[in-house]
């Protein structure tokens, strides 16, 4: 069966909505077109120039980069930067390029998920929740339908609340209504006033799926003009945000902790700050460029933060408090590259999926 751009764009975008980017990203498919036949993919961190040569050299029609190659809009475009470049040698030989990035970061299944699993953490909920991210829906549906109504609304991915599906609420009641001679009423008569027993259903959906919600709500729901409404909610979803919060299967430490995560994770070199004087057991994390993150692990009282480009000052704060550590911005993102395959691999299976070979990584280490 052939596998086309837009087949891969809608599998990584129902994992990884691209309404949950932060709105300087720049997500979604960035050069080509959804139309393309795909026969073979490139994964990457960072989309290089060598990036490229080495997707040319194995064939691939598509090239996945979890940051995108244009963050800003381009008036020009004349290979003067290597951004340019990438997207002029791409066009020319008719590679797609596809970027998953802060969309990635912000769930449960993302950017952290493969680093808890390598560094044993059992994870709890995300550092930071991400705000306004949930929507519920009330509507009002005959007894008889509610079921059926219920059941769609559910397989649309209305229902989901934490570890729990199918979460609902339901009373029932009585709706009245008369129609005027225009109307064509399922229970009644036009023209004459009518009063029908109903189930009113309550569902909470990620805002994102609205459409979704509303088409499977109107395609179920038996009356011609549907009543319903829908609400903005405050709660937080504790899957969805930055970071994590977890503990170790095993207490440790300080020592043998820093020792633990540059041995599992393939790293150089650790920055961190006066060691604690305590055993190491609640973690703390944010892959990527994270220190806004440090009042919150404060907050949560994580024995250590970890994450990436923090400041000198940083370990100054926080002394004695929490084990401030630096592992580097592209050594903390390395593993996103495993974690997109697996993705791939699982969907796709009649398509070859690669990783970049390439070391992209900006910052050298003189050992």
């Amino acid at each position: 069966m052939k596998v086309f751009v837009r087949d891969i764009a809608y599998m990584l975008e129902n994992i990884a909505p691209l309404e949950y980017a932060d709105s300087y990203d720049n997500v979604g498919l960035i050069v080509g077109s959804f139309y393309k036949e795909v026969r073979s993919i490139l994964i990457t961190l960072d989309l290089t120039e060598e990036v490229l040569y080495e997707s040319i050299k194995k064939k691939c029609d598509l090239i996945i980069s979890f940051h995108p190659v244009i963050f800003k809009s381009i008036k020009n475009i004349t290979g003067k930067t290597f951004s340019e470049r990438v997207v002029i040698h791409a066009l020319k030989n008719d590679i797609s390029i596809y970027v998953i990035h802060t969309n990635l970061d912000v769930i449960w299944e993302g950017s952290s998920s493969y680093i808890s699993k390598l560094l044993q953490i059992n994870r709890e909920k995300v550092l930071i929740p991400r705000k306004k991210t949930i929507k519920k829906l009330i509507t009002y549906v005959p007894v008889d339908y509610a079921e059926k109504v219920r059941n769609a609304l559910f397989d649309a991915g209305a229902g989901n609340v934490s570890d729990y599906s199918h979460c609902s609420y339901n009373f029932d009641g009585y709706g009245s209504y008369m129609g005027n001679k225009k109307t064509k009423p399922f229970f009644g008569k036009k023209e004459v006033f009518h009063i029908e027993k109903e189930t009113c259903i309550g569902v909470l959906f990620p805002d994102f799926k609205l459409d979704i919600i509303k088409k499977a709500l109107f395609q179920n729901h038996p009356y011609e003009e549907v009543a319903y409404e829908i609400y903005n909610i405050e709660n937080t979803n504790s899957h969805i945000g930055i970071g994590f919060i977890g503990n170790l299967v095993e207490n440790m430490n300080e020592y043998d902790f820093l020792f633990f995560i540059k041995k599992r994770m393939n790293i150089p070199c650790i920055r961190h700050s006066n060691f604690i004087e305590k055993r190491i057991q609640k973690i703390a994390m944010i892959t990527g460029s994270g220190r806004f993150g440090i009042e919150f692990a404060m907050k949560e009282k994580a024995d250590v933060f970890i994450s990436s480009d923090l400041k000198y000052h940083d370990f100054f704060k926080y002394e004695k408090k929490i084990l401030i550590v630096d592992i580097g911005h592209y050594e903390s993102e390395k593993f996103i590259k495993k974690l997109l395959k697996s993705f791939l691999d699982q969907n796709f299976t009649s398509i070859s999926v690669f990783e970049s070979e390439v070391y992209t990584n900006p910052v050298k280490y003189f050992y």
